[in-house]
């Protein structure tokens, strides 16, 4: 049971009302911690997102209960993905079983995804106090004190932890590690409702090309002819000169022949809308005294896929687990909440490693054909091949390690031949050295990373990408020796 000293006004604070705070709080409430969430907003409140809830995430959600809410069944399901490059559809992945985890997810829009597990938290006994902006943080060796405003003025709560739960900017994880960010991890997504879509209500639409890439766009069918589509790109590779993303989006929705076969008669509903996410960074802390962090505020997005919800419902779940434990024997330094942490680098560590170096790879944008040739590969083999395409689709719903369902070797020697690549073409176009017939030889940065490209990279920028990627493949190599354990959890999921 909980345990008190000195006065707090609760055992626990959770910033952020979203999937990972509201889960959090779910289930330490039902643990019998009094419990109170702050949100910035009044719910139901909209939220920029994809809208799909993968098989593992909705296995997180049947645990919580939050399945059996009225209006959760009607939600749109969704039982196949197709894959475009170009413009091109190369085949649809039919969503695995794996397990006993459903063979679908669904689209379920934040306002109501997010409602509605906070309304499993406040019937667990967690109280929510909504339309409250955090504004400061104070820790001393017994408590958290929690500074804010809201309408009606100034307000503060001491608790005995603190959980992080405010998104990608988030302020608790700026006080836990003192600084933003690495630019490097971020990625700008942007997203709109359409109605009157067409084609079928349960495939969504993975699409890449060269305007977006690294990156994608997608649409996913809410049900009854609507659907979210949107566009998602690294900042660090988005161009610094041109259209913005919202402009990228509307374009592709035009002239993309895999976006016009289903959205030539839809008419868009409201505004596009976009937010920053902040992709895992394994060197970031995620536990400090009296504070952890979960879901999108402790960077728990895949940088490959952009996927979030399952890693916030996860991490909700192991820190929980862990805060249950300290609370109750009233450990709360970090030393004592590294067990949370832990938790999460041996179940995503490895994983996201091979995610990280993929996506390192594909940021010199001056090799964007090689990428999306390569994406063209996959596709067309999936759609040959039944046992390649259940596990290509077991990696994009996050329902299988890609290490060990594409092979390690196959991300170290792709890293490994590119760099050769680059280096033979740095040796054969030397400055000064003459090309056919005579003339001068385009030196590698002009011939790869230079002006001559559309993509181009400049000398400086090409040293960090390729220091990125030797840094990425020596964190794919040690943990490929760790090991990790699968992300799937062990509990059934109601179909």
């Amino acid at each position: 049971m909980p345990v008190s000293a000195g006065f707090r006004d609760c055992d626990v604070v959770v910033v952020g009302g979203g999937p990972a705070g509201a889960a959090s709080a779910a289930r330490l409430a039902a643990k019998g911690f009094t419990t109170i969430v702050v949100d910035r907003a009044s719910f139901p409140r909209d939220k920029v997102c994809g809208d799909f809830v993968g098989p593992a995430a909705l296995a997180e959600l049947a645990d919580l209960g939050v399945t059996g809410i009225e209006g959760f069944g009607t939600t749109n399901i969704i039982g196949e993905c197709a894959l475009h490059v170009g413009g091109d559809q190369l085949g649809a992945l039919a969503i695995p079983q794996v397990g006993e985890l459903p063979a679908y997810g669904r689209v379920i829009p934040r306002r109501q995804l997010d409602a509605w597990i906070l309304d499993t938290a406040r019937h667990a006994g967690a109280t929510v106090l909504d339309g409250r902006k955090v504004t400061a943080i104070e820790r001393a060796s017994d408590a958290v004190t929690v500074h804010g405003h809201s309408a009606a003025g100034p307000w503060q709560l001491r608790t005995r932890l603190l959980l992080g739960a405010d998104g990608s900017n988030s302020m608790v994880a700026r006080a836990l590690r003192g600084t933003l960010p690495p630019s490097q991890d971020r990625i700008l997504a942007v997203r709109a409702y359409f109605d009157d879509v067409g084609g079928p209500a349960d495939q969504a639409d993975l699409c890449a090309g060269s305007d977006c890439f690294p990156g994608y766009y997608w649409l996913f069918p809410c049900g009854g002819g609507r659907a979210n589509v949107g566009v998602g790109m690294l900042v660090s590779t988005y161009p610094k000169a041109g259209r913005n993303l919202r402009e990228l989006l509307l374009r592709l929705i035009a002239e993309d022949a895999s976006m016009r076969h289903r959205l030539g008669a839809a008419r868009i509903s409201g505004r596009v809308l976009g937010c920053p996410l902040t992709s895992y960074n394994p060197r970031l802390p995620l536990v400090g005294d009296r504070i952890m962090l979960v879901g999108d505020a402790a960077g728990l997005i895949n940088p490959l896929n952009g996927e979030g919800i399952q890693y916030a419902l996860h991490s909700a779940r192991w820190a929980a687990d862990v805060a249950a434990d300290r609370l109750s024997s009233g450990r709360l330094d970090a030393t004592s909440l590294a067990g949370y942490e832990q938790r999460v680098h041996h179940d995503l560590r490895r994983d996201m490693a091979f995610s990280r170096l993929i996506v390192q790879l594909a940021r010199n944008r001056a090799l964007n054909p090689v990428w999306l040739r390569a994406a063209r590969i996959v596709a067309s083999r999936a759609s040959t091949d039944p046992d390649y395409a259940y596990r290509i689709g077991c990696v994009l719903m996050g329902l299988a390690p890609a290490t060990r369902t594409l092979g390690l070797s196959v991300a170290t020697k792709t890293a490994g031949q590119a760099m050769i690549s680059l280096r033979a073409g740095a040796s054969r176009h030397r400055p000064g050295r003459r090309g056919p017939r005579g003339h001068p030889a385009p030196d590698l940065h002009r011939s790869m990373i230079g002006g001559t490209t559309s993509h181009a990279l400049t000398p400086r920028e090409f040293a960090d990408w390729a220091a990125g990627v030797g840094r990425a493949l020596t964190e794919v190599t040690i943990q490929g020796r760790r090991g990790g354990r699968p992300l799937r959890p062990a509990y059934r999921t109601d179909r």
